[in-house]
């Protein structure tokens, strides 16, 4: 690991996702999720302050990156549920088949290197009546824009540890095994390219 991707990306990708218009995503689906959930690619622990305290049986996190889970702002100590860090692959969730009522993914479909691998991993370990819950940026809808995300994706890959700035979010959840049961898509303020944002809740078929 070379010395940006240890010590500046993490603070990048901390700051990047702290930007207020992300938070009021966080705050729209975080609240959704109920009983025992396992968030994916839970980074510097964002979302933990979103989460709805009475509906929460247990929380497992995940993120393959410590250094950039170091970085979590939240005490630990306070947390008023069951939480526990592990560090881990979405694409090798160590979990058995039908294990979660609620699984979260929050920016992180874009930067998993296998994103239908990892939801197919989140299918199994969710349960029969299970609910995944999502909120990622991606494809615009827009040609212009769309175009600007295809040409500076590779370098902004590059810089960003491998985010994507064009992914089809809903094929690949439909290509995953899942059905969207609901999805909102609007762009949120920023620079274009990356504000697109899905986010919703979907069921393995």
């Amino acid at each position: 690991m070379g010395f940006y991707s240890k010590y500046i990306l993490p603070s990048f990708i901390n700051l990047a996702c702290k930007i207020n218009s992300i938070t009021k995503q966080r705050e729209k689906v975080i609240p959704l999720a109920h009983g025992n959930i396992l968030e994916i690619g839970v980074g510097s622990g964002l979302n933990l302050p979103f989460y709805d305290k009475n509906k929460i049986s247990k929380l497992t996190a995940i993120d393959p990156s410590e250094d950039l889970w170091k970085k979590v702002a939240v005490d630990l100590k306070k947390l008023p549920f069951d939480f526990e860090f592990i560090k881990a692959s979405a694409e090798e969730l160590p979990f058995a088949d039908k294990s979660f009522d609620t699984i979260v993914v929050t920016y992180s479909l874009c930067t998993i290197p296998d994103a239908n691998k990892a939801l197919i991993e989140m299918r199994r370990v969710l349960k029969k009546d299970g609910v995944l819950i999502f909120c990622e940026h991606g494809k615009a809808p827009d040609k212009n824009v769309l175009l600007v995300q295809q040409f500076v994706n590779p370098v902004w890959k590059q810089m960003a540890g491998g985010c994507n700035l064009h992914r089809n979010i809903p094929e690949i959840l439909e290509n995953s095994g899942f059905k969207i049961q609901d999805i909102k898509k609007m762009y949120i303020p920023g620079w274009r390219p990356a504000c697109y944002n899905y986010w919703g809740t979907a069921t393995a078929i």
